[in-house]
């Protein structure tokens, strides 16, 4: 099958052309992104392979449908930047990667929050400079305090338990759907109003629905506890930023660890350091000597490229054949 990948970095290009020696797919890697203006590079594939940043909305997929593409394969596993209706419409098939190595981003967020309660990247950054002054790098333990996982799922189920069983937190949860294991271990489920008002750190790992847009709002920072602090390795828009620069700026907020960002498309994955960046919410953000970003790279290991690229080409191999799709995504309900 030909297949336009859209967005390839040198990593994806490595493990993708590694993982089709075994499907022989003729892969055709292009550096542009998708969108409004980059569709039309898809013309002559039957597929295209996309990642989170990517705009599939209508316009996009009315697009596609007119140049004959028939599978969109995602190689991620989140879908919000996806009109699934649009695409049911025109009868093109999506795929997605529902998981890959949660590991990989259960140790970054565990990374993350190390980091940003010892200081590390500071002391880092000093050190370099060869200034070994501890002034200012005084740091907490993450033993007895109360940490809150949003999503239980596999990433989050693991954090929780790297938290509680690790390092001795009590961790509260949050999740329409229990885990008797981790509720074997202390972990105690909650209500997400009483897990943001009770935590001392507050961890994202819950998928980007209408529901959970803008779940760290202004109420809810102005209810938690002083000196919280917030990690997000999941989807920007989980937080509203500006409420946060808010609170930031108020002193109520301790510290915040993040590898997304609610308007990263068109920043994150590209090198912008000889760019002057529009953005002045992100580079408010950056000021704050207690925020520490990175660039959505806590997926980014060696086994879950691997995986992203075995399950990715083997849903289009699965396609070409006619077999069913074990994660193809269902178009929404008319209800």
């Amino acid at each position: 099958m030909r297949v336009t990948v859209y967005g390839a970095r040198s990593y994806d290009r490595q493990f993708l052309t590694a993982a089709n020696a075994a499907y022989g797919h003729d892969l055709i890697f292009l550096d542009a992104g998708l969108d409004a203006q980059t569709f039309p590079l898809a013309a002559g594939s039957d597929g295209i392979c996309v990642f989170v940043n990517d705009c599939l909305d209508a316009g996009v997929i009315d697009g596609l449908s007119a140049l004959g593409v028939r599978i969109v394969a995602l190689r991620c596993a989140g879908y919000n930047n996806v009109d699934l209706a649009a695409a049911a419409r025109h009868g093109i098939v999506v795929t997605r990667v529902p998981a890959y190595s949660p590991h990989a981003v259960a140790e970054f967020t565990v990374g993350l929050l190390l980091a940003l309660d010892r200081k590390i990247h500071r002391a880092w950054s000093r050190v370099r400079e060869n200034n070994y002054a501890l002034d200012g790098l005084v740091g907490r333990n993450l033993h007895g305090r109360v940490a809150g996982i949003v999503g239980t799922g596999e990433i989050g189920a693991l954090v929780a338990r790297a938290l509680r069983a690790g390092f001795g937190c009590e961790v509260l949860a949050s999740d329409p759907v229990r885990d008797p294991p981790l509720e074997a271990i202390g972990v105690r489920y909650v209500p997400i109003d009483t897990l943001l008002r009770e935590a001392d750190i507050v961890s994202l790992h819950c998928p980007l629905t209408p529901e959970t847009y803008h779940l760290i709002d202004a109420p809810v920072l102005a209810q938690a506890r002083p000196g919280l602090t917030i990690v997000n390795t999941s989807r920007g828009a989980l937080i509203d930023t500006s409420a946060l620069i808010d609170a930031l700026k108020a002193r109520r907020v301790g510290g915040v660890a993040l590898d997304v960002y609610e308007q990263e498309a068109g920043i994150f994955f590209g090198d912008l350091s000889n760019e002057i960046i529009d953005d002045d919410v992100l580079q408010r953000l950056l000021t704050f000597p207690n925020v520490l970003v990175t660039g959505h790279q806590a997926f980014l290991t060696e086994e879950a490229l691997s995986a992203i690229a075995g399950t990715t080409l083997d849903s289009l191999a699965r396609f070409e054949r006619g077999e069913p799709l074990p994660y193809q995504l269902a178009a929404p309900s008319a209800a």
